[in-house]
């Protein structure tokens, strides 16, 4: 009779298979790349160019094999005629080529997310299998056909279960990266995961339902199954901040898939990264749509006719910069539909030739053409003339156009007249500031329309020089050798001539703000303002999008409430999907019960119904009399959360959140707390830890949002509310904030404060 001992015998074998296949994968892979390697530079070009081809081949073949080394099998699916299909993060067959692994991407692994009792068809069975390294510590099987004879045996064997592998995932402590749930997707998830390229998805969800995690499958899943596009255009993840890029940046790598470019909003122009925060309100109108048009019209005002145009001397001849020809000359320009600096070169190639005219008709002789080359190349050079191209069409950078805009309050009233004074007010800052997030849309915007910059553009032509002369290179080489057809082609030996290899071409899309992606990602996507999206929508032209948020998150004043309106304005109504999970797998129940009902009470939209487990005393409050004793209580309540949930192999997180106001006042109580309570080597260690990877930090609620802990301090939320620039951001950073723990949320606070608001 089988016993559960017997079982975990039988997935140990199969495992131990599996990844002796894998290890013998690695190391033909390493074999190979030492064999090309060893060859060195000897050859002819053509040889040298194969083997470096060949050597990048097995580079990124190691890469993958050897990301895929944690939970490598976590399924199984029995059919009715007794076969058995595992389910893994990659494929892999023998070496007869006989299927031993299915990727769980694959067609033929969709019924271990999707499958049920009423339509699972030829599968009887699905098994979890649980991995400690490579061993084998558990199997809970589903039975999907009650009339299979694999109701009993797996009754028998003890390892007839439903949602264990789920719930053992959730009670695990966190760390400082996200893990994949490939184990463990819902088929609503699934569903949403493996819907087409071409849509638009959107992807509503509260707190804990999985979104993050779903945007990041279907990327692996897009990656997959368009393989052959999205390699050579790219994927695009843009997240809410820099730490929760650090939190996800594990998951595609551990899903086969590397060479994705992860960016927030502040940092995606190349060679720009914005880390200073405006005000929310100076954010808002920053973000208000009508900004590009206040930026068209700071462009369009360089380009005019100047009030004074000069007469200048060539070789003894008057010559006059008329307004007739200054105008031909724009209309000439702007015909071409280029950038504005790019323009610029039909603008001065049009006035140096009418200038040219005017001296031509004073001569009281015909020029042969020397002398009319001379006449332009005087007239190219002389100052008065380089000054009134300037001023009629000026060349510009998008920092300086962006720099020179707010500092001066007359050019804002100018260009956005629909700006009252207290807006301008606000808008206006000292000329030299930093960049703020907020500036970034509008650079971007500034940049679509400058074009590059004469000296940029000089080098990129340059580059493209370079390029085309590679390419013709690439393509003789191969003709040459008679093996242009086969696994090398031209743009492949172009590609390793250059490194372009998959994580290349993320390097290169990422180094070029015109890059076009051929899908993205955006994560806290309700925090984008009407600036934001357009800046994400000229890089992706197929319009295909992951979109994942929650609007009873937005504190964003520019942000999104209700997907419709935004998304019906950028894709069309129509052309876009809305998926809702409602599933909260993060929380304990009590804490969602409790952050749904004040979240539901402050007029937020909830989309969570149901919390899948009930986690005991998970939600404590803590009042104290005053100021001067609550720094002390969160320091008590964060230190001993930490002794409870944080680890010294690096697991375990623990948060107090709290108003902006406070943070320095707790961080420095809290450094004290910890050298008192775990003593001075563990808080030395703790201390030293990166901020996005701290096991016990002090956070605002911007922060923390897309982010998770085992436990969560919320210190004083009314004065938290009172500090949001309005009472809708109030309410969605409250929320954000209490539904961050896996296991214990804590509310600290005092008792005016707990007059001040009801939780």
């Amino acid at each position: 009779m089988s016993t559960y001992a017997t079982q975990l015998q039988e997935e140990q074998r199969a495992v131990d298979r599996t990844y002796g296949r894998l290890d013998a994968l690695r190391a033909g892979a390493r074999e190979r790349l030492a064999t090309v390697r060893a060859q060195g530079s000897h050859g002819s070009p053509t040889q040298r160019t194969e083997r470096d081809s060949f050597a990048t081949m097995y580079e990124d073949r190691l890469i993958q094999l050897r990301a895929v080394e944690d939970r490598l099998v976590f399924g199984r699916l029995d059919a009715k005629d007794g076969a058995k299909r595992y389910i893994g993060r990659i494929g892999l067959t023998d070496e007869d080529h006989t299927p031993i692994l299915t990727d769980w991407r694959a067609e033929a692994a969709r019924p271990f997310y999707e499958a049920t009792p009423q339509h699972h068809g030829d599968i009887v069975m699905r098994r979890h299998i649980t991995l400690r390294f490579r061993e084998v510590v558990g199997v809970e099987d589903e039975v999907l056909d009650v009339h299979s004879d694999q109701v009993g045996q797996a009754s028998a064997s003890g390892t007839l279960t439903g949602e264990g592998a789920l719930l053992a995932s959730l009670s695990s402590r966190r760390t400082g990266r996200m893990t994949d749930i490939v184990a463990t997707i819902q088929a609503e998830q699934d569903r949403i995961i493996r819907s087409e390229l071409s849509r638009a998805v959107v992807v509503q969800g509260g707190p804990g339902t999985g979104k993050t995690a779903v945007a990041l499958h279907r990327a692996a899943y897009l990656l997959y199954t368009h393989r052959r596009m999205l390699e050579r255009a790219g994927v695009l993840v843009v997240g809410p901040s820099s730490e929760f890029l650090h939190y996800i940046d594990q998951v595609l790598p551990s899903l086969g898939e590397t060479g994705v470019v992860s960016r927030t909003i502040g940092d995606l122009i190349p060679g720009v990264e914005a880390t200073a925060l405006d005000d929310p309100q100076v954010a808002r109108l920053k973000g208000e749509r009508r900004m590009a048009q206040a930026i068209r019209n700071a462009v369009a005002a360089r380009e005019r006719v100047p009030k004074a145009l000069p007469t200048v001397q060539i070789s003894g001849i008057a010559v006059p910069m008329l307004a007739t020809d200054v105008e031909q000359a724009l209309a000439d320009a702007r015909r071409t539909r280029q950038p504005h600096n790019k323009a610029r070169e039909t603008f001065v190639k049009s006035m140096l030739s009418a200038m040219r005219t005017r001296y031509e008709e004073r001569l009281d002789y015909t020029p042969d053409a020397e002398e009319l080359n001379r006449a332009s190349q005087l007239l190219r050079m002389n100052d008065q003339v380089r000054v009134a191209l300037n001023l009629a069409w000026l060349p510009m950078t998008g920092r300086w156009l962006i720099d020179d805009l707010f500092a001066k309050p007359a050019k804002l009233r100018m260009f956005a007249p629909w700006l009252t004074d207290e807006e301008v007010t606000l808008l206006t800052r000292p000329k030299g500031s930093p960049l703020t997030r907020s500036d970034i849309p509008l650079l971007d915007e500034a940049l679509e329309l400058l074009g590059e910059d004469p000296k940029a553009a000089a080098r990129r032509a340059r580059e493209d020089a370079r390029r085309a002369e590679e390419d013709r290179f690439a393509r003789d080489t191969l003709a040459q050798a008679g093996i242009g057809g086969g696994i090398v082609t031209s743009q492949m030996l172009l590609d390793h001539i250059n490194g372009d290899d998959a994580e290349s071409t993320a390097a290169r899309a990422a180094a070029d703000r015109e890059w076009t992606y051929g899908h993205i990602v955006v994560d806290e996507a309700q925090e984008l303002t009407p600036m934001d999206w357009r800046m994400l929508m000229r890089r992706c032209p197929s319009r295909s999008f992951t979109i994942v948020g929650d609007v009873a998150q937005t504190s964003a004043l520019g942000g999104t409430h209700a997907w419709a309106k935004t998304m019906d304005r950028l894709f069309g109504a129509g052309r876009w999907d809305l998926n809702e999970l409602t599933i909260n797998y993060r929380n304990p129940r009590e804490v969602s019960d409790l952050a749904s009902r004040f979240a539901t009470d402050e007029g937020l939209y909830i989309s969570t119904v149901n919390a899948v487990r009930a986690v005991p005393d998970s939600v404590r409050r803590v009042t104290v009399d005053d100021a001067a004793a609550l720094a002390d209580a969160v320091a008590g309540e964060a230190t001993a959360l930490g002794r409870e949930f944080i680890a010294a192999d690096g697991t375990g997180r623990v948060a107090v959140i709290a108003p902006d106001s406070m943070l320095d006042g707790l961080r420095e109580r809290l450094e004290r707390a910890a050298r008192e309570a775990y003593g001075q080597a563990e808080a030395d260690r703790l201390a030293a830890q990166d901020p996005w990877d701290a096991q016990l930090a002090v956070c605002s609620t911007g922060e923390v949002k897309g982010l998770e802990y085992d436990a969560v301090v919320v210190v004083e939320p009314g004065l938290i509310e009172q500090e949001a620039p309005s009472r809708l951001s109030a309410a969605a950073d409250l929320y954000v904030a209490m539904t961050r723990p896996t296991q214990r949320l804590v509310i600290v606070r005092t008792a005016m404060d707990e007059h001040a608001l009801t939780l």
